[in-house]
């Protein structure tokens, strides 16, 4: 456990997560060079605010610091570029009616080579994405409820969303790469 109030300490924890926080990161913003950003912002954060870190599960704390240095960042190049996306909430809108699949479309969906998941991944909005990786990442929905900082049913709904919206841009890869 970790001290309170003890940035040294916080600092030499934090490290142990910087390879789980670059893949996040990775994801989220695209390219290596705005990921070693997102990452560096993100730990020069969490030392500035190390008298805030509760003690608890330093590794959502950190998720949850990488995600709304992301979330800034995005929202102040929406709002520069003029856009209405900058004034909403991410990822937000009429839950997609689930795509029923079958077992051989299951199945075709798994033999989906990783450049096209990272593909439909990357084309999918941010907030989608970022609860797709926080999934893979291993965190649970209640801690994935932490890092985003809403309630574990929003989490479920954007969850099932996200999946979904995954899942109809992977099939259309199933289908022409089988030759339907």
């Amino acid at each position: 456990m970790i001290a309170r109030r003890d940035p040294a300490r916080l600092g030499e924890a934090a490290i142990a997560h910087l390879d789980a926080l670059y893949n996040h990161a990775r994801h989220l913003a695209g390219t290596d060079v705005e990921a070693e950003e997102l990452v560096q912002e993100t730990y020069a954060r969490a030392l500035a605010r190390a008298d805030s870190f509760g003690g608890g599960n330093l590794k959502a704390w950190l998720f949850t610091i990488l995600r709304n240095t992301f979330v800034d960042g995005y929202r102040r190049r929406q709002h520069a570029a003029h856009t209405p996306a900058a004034d909403g909430d991410i990822g937000e809108g009429p839950a997609q009616e689930p795509t029923l699949l079958d077992d051989a479309e299951l199945g075709r969906l798994r033999r989906v080579v990783g450049s096209e998941i990272e593909a439909a991944l990357a084309s999918v909005a941010p907030e989608a994405r970022a609860i797709i990786l926080l999934e893979v990442e291993g965190f649970t929905e209640p801690e994935i409820a932490e890092v985003l900082g809403c309630p574990v049913g929003t989490v479920k709904s954007r969850l099932s969303r996200a999946r979904a919206l995954l899942r109809e841009k992977l099939k259309d890869y199933a289908r022409s790469s089988h030759g339907e």
